[in-house]
């Protein structure tokens, strides 16, 4: 008799709920729902002069803060993608973006992408915090499984994502077009039974113990997330440099 392989059965998962528009408060940074009035002039502000954010992008770059905000006001109350506003925690300025998207409650599946971050938060302890917040809601509402996708060519977001504990799945190629050029897509995740080593590693990265007088940290992230990881990504392998 051939042997039935089948996957482990799932028992008492409940479905999770989607992502409703509550902020997200941290210590460095505050995520705020999108709104077109409140931020996308601040947002472009933020942005402007620094066009290869929007390399990878299938939007952008924007001439003015008036197309930033005509693109935001569409997409401010879209359910998928959800997206969210980075705030610094203390002056409230607007300095990136992300979204919860292709959010599949029936299968514990949720994604983040649309990141766009400026030059001046990503220098910042901000940013991570952000994608911990993000990645923190979607555990503890159920989800199963955290999505990570960029172009294969995106090197800094391959590498950002092996910082931040994901685990490289391969690449799938011709996955899409995007603006006109092909898109070989690098994918990551993290699921749900290493989140908790996960969320012990951002914490403790987190911790104003962590950092000395000159903001300098003492443990790099991606030292804490490397023990979680069930896979590194090869094409950042030994180059994830970026504390």
């Amino acid at each position: 008799m051939t042997e039935r392989r089948l996957g482990d059965a799932v028992t008492g998962w409940v479905q999770p709920r989607r992502p409703d528009r509550a902020a997200m408060q941290g210590q460095y940074v505050r995520l705020e729902p999108l709104n077109a009035d409140a931020h996308a002039f601040a947002l472009q502000q933020a942005f402007e002069g620094h066009d290869s954010l929007w390399d990878y992008m299938p939007y952008g770059p924007f001439a003015s803060g008036t197309a930033y905000h005509r693109w935001a006001r569409q997409r401010e109350e879209g359910e998928d993608p959800r997206f969210f506003v980075l705030c610094d925690a203390q002056t409230g300025k607007p300095g990136g973006i992300a979204s919860y998207l292709r959010i599949t409650p029936d299968a514990g599946s949720i994604e983040v992408g649309h990141i766009c971050i400026s030059p001046a938060m990503q220098r910042g302890v901000a940013a991570t915090e952000a994608m911990f917040l993000m990645m923190e809601w979607a555990f503890a509402a159920g989800y199963r499984r955290y999505e990570w996708k960029c172009n294969a060519l995106n090197l800094p977001s391959r590498r950002a994502a092996q910082r931040l504990g994901f685990s490289f799945e391969g690449v799938f190629r011709q996955h899409m077009i995007v603006k006109g050029r092909n898109r070989d897509s690098a994918w990551f995740s993290v699921i749900d039974s290493e989140w908790p080593a996960l969320a012990e590693a951002f914490r403790v990265w987190l911790s104003p113990s962590n950092f000395d007088a000159k903001g300098r940290q003492r443990e790099r992230l991606s030292d804490l997330t490397r023990l979680v990881r069930a896979n590194d990504d090869p094409a950042v392998a030994g180059q994830d440099g970026r504390p």
